[in-house]
This record gives C-alpha cells, structure tokens and sequence, in this order.
C-alpha cells in the first residue's frame, strides 16, 4: 500500500517547525528514535525548513570484485538510479552504514538532484565536494566531509527499501524535516496530526519565549502549569492572529 501523500498544507506547516518541536511531539507518541543522529547541514536551510518524502538508498559494505569504478557504466546502478528517479520534492536519504570515510555522492550528483527539484539530500556518511554542495540551492546534510569516492568502502545495493540512517528508522514515504539542529523522521500516517500540534506547539514557544524576554519567570509558565499563563496566552493568540 502506498503511503499518505504529502499535502501542500502539511509540507507549509512542517515548514515553519523546528526538528526540536517535532521530537517532542513525536515523543509523546512514544517514538523516540526518529531525529537522525550525527547529520548536518552544510549550509543554512533557505526559506524554512527542509521538507519532503523519504526516497531511501542503501549502501552496504563494498566486495572489491563487484564494485570497481566501471560499475558507474551500468544505468542500473542504485545509485545512479537514486540521482535519476528521486522524484521532484522528496528528500534523497542515504544509509551510508554511519561510516563517513567514503563519500555517499559528490558535488555533480547533487547538483543533478538541485536541477530536478528534489527537496534535499542526506546521508549518515559524508559528501565529498562538500563546499561545492553546501552553495546549492537545495538543503544537504552529512556527518563529515569526505573526499574517498564511495565505492572504496560503500556497495550502492538498494532502492526504496526501508533504512537505517544515523540510527532512525526510515522508510520510503516518510516525511524528512531537517533544519540547523538536523534532521527528523515523521511516519507517513501521522504526519498531518504531528504537524498541527507542532504548529500548536509553536505558537505556545513563542508566547513563552516572549515572556521570558520580557522577565518572567519559568515557574508556572513553562510547562503552564499556572491557570493565568494559559488565559494570557488564549490573549496573545487573539493580539497576534496566531
């Protein structure tokens, strides 16, 4: 069965949401494993935060005798296959094993991606030409910098299957949401209630972060625990069309 498609409401609301926001909404649904460790950004995310479906490569550990440098000949190569057919708008995510003395791609490849749409690239290894990608027009996250070609430790071997990235569970469909502190996975099915309650939980952020600003105390105010923080912020919800 394929999995829920992301809407455009969805994708703007999950824009304007922080990976922070998310885990703790995704924690209180008892996933714990979801933000992506150890991943990221080369560059700032421009215009909010990253956003689109799980299209998902996997690597395993190269044997020297399959993966030579002619292997990039065959067009059914996973991962020139993944460069080719990530759809426009999803996110390239890439179980590089955590192991990011070999690149999982380079600045051509990522470029190629740029120019097709795709929404962005991961991976818990590293990139190589990582200057070169980080000056894209398209978000990219790695561990490290690399400039091994991949194919010296990683075997490109499967597409579209479900994966291991930076130690969270990610399959195909799901929903990659990465800004400054990293990258997240939302489970397709859930994705439009965790992105109303982040958008929820947001505006709370903010009321509080406004307060705070301004002298007042945590105690009571963070969590509400104290009745009168909760009708000021019912006031500054009305005040800020919020």
């Amino acid at each position: 069965m394929n999995p829920p498609t992301l809407s455009p409401e969805t994708k703007h609301k999950l824009q304007g949401v922080s990976t922070a926001t998310l885990a703790s909404a995704l924690f209180k649904r008892g996933l714990f494993k979801q933000m992506i460790q150890d991943v990221a950004p080369l560059s700032p995310p421009r215009g909010g935060s990253m956003v689109g479906p799980a299209y998902t490569l996997r690597y395993m550990p190269a044997r020297e005798d399959l993966n030579p440098m002619g292997v990039f000949r065959d067009h059914s190569h996973p991962q020139r296959r993944a460069i080719e057919e990530c759809p426009p708008g999803s996110v390239l995510v890439m179980d590089s094993r955590k192991d990011p003395r070999a690149a999982s791609a380079g600045g051509i490849l990522c470029t190629r991606l740029m120019v097709r749409g795709v929404a962005g690239v991961v991976t818990d290894g590293g990139f190589r030409d990582s200057a070169e990608i980080g000056a894209l027009d398209m978000p990219s996250y790695h561990n490290r910098p690399s400039a091994p070609t991949n194919l010296t430790l990683h075997q490109a071997i499967d597409l579209q299957v479900p994966i291991g990235c930076g130690d969270a569970p990610v399959f195909p469909g799901d929903i990659i949401v990465g800004d400054m502190d990293g990258c997240i996975v939302i489970p397709a099915a859930i994705a439009d209630e965790i992105a109303d309650e982040a958008v929820e939980m947001t505006a709370f952020e903010d009321f509080v972060q406004e307060r705070v600003r301004a002298g007042q105390i945590t105690f009571g105010l963070y969590p509400p625990t104290d009745e009168r923080n909760l009708v000021a912020f019912a006031e500054w919800r009305k005040q800020h069309n919020r």
